[in-house]
């Protein structure tokens, strides 16, 4: 599923009063961080993680994104929003 420029505003609206339910610590992507990622994206289907300090945060978020079946909607310094649509009762009814 790929997302378009009105899906993805929509989203990053949304996803502006959420706080980050993941953080990477110096281990990176660890398994135990993408299993806990994978597990709250299935729960929220929304959700942002803040990523370890310093470069290849692009490359972090894209990996995790890829990781769990999300789509990165965003990342704004170290803060990236990731979006994964339940396939039954989504919270998020996407526009056009």
């Amino acid at each position: 599923m790929s997302l378009n420029s009105h899906q993805r505003q929509f989203l990053k609206a949304q996803a502006h009063q959420l706080k980050p339910v993941v953080m990477l610590g110096n281990d990176g992507l660890s398994e135990n961080v993408l299993k806990e990622i994978d597990s709250s994206i299935e729960h929220h289907e929304l959700i942002k993680v803040k990523l370890n300090a310093g470069e290849g945060r692009k490359e972090q978020a894209e990996t995790a994104a890829k990781t769990v079946n999300a789509e990165l909607v965003s990342l704004v310094g170290r803060i990236a929003v990731l979006f994964r649509q339940r396939k039954d009762d989504s919270r998020f009814i996407l526009p056009r």
